[in-house]
């Protein structure tokens, strides 16, 4: 991807599809050595068949997971640049 924002976390290579619920588990390694799972979940029904098809495709795919760092709010960098106030407790 060309976005600038975006940053490359994990390319991972399927080794394993699970039929689970109303989607698949898919399980691999990533170029990082690290185990990683993603779950898929559909909103519609799917037959044996169209199961089937998209779990073959599925594990024959290879994952590249993007991450694009949350956006600060104002309100959280005003409190980063703000002095720290001590609590102070009387006994």
């Amino acid at each position: 991807m060309n976005d600038t924002q975006l940053k490359r976390l994990a390319d991972i290579a399927v080794d394993v599809v699970q039929p689970e619920g109303n989607g698949f588990a898919l399980s691999g390694q990533g170029s990082d050595r690290g185990e990683y799972r993603l779950e898929v979940h559909f909103d519609m029904p799917l037959d044996s068949r169209t199961r089937a098809v998209l779990g073959g495709l599925l594990a024959q795919c290879e994952l590249t997971l993007w991450r694009r760092a949350p956006a600060a709010t104002p309100a959280r960098r005003e409190r980063a640049h703000r002095p720290r106030r001590r609590r102070v407790t009387a006994d």
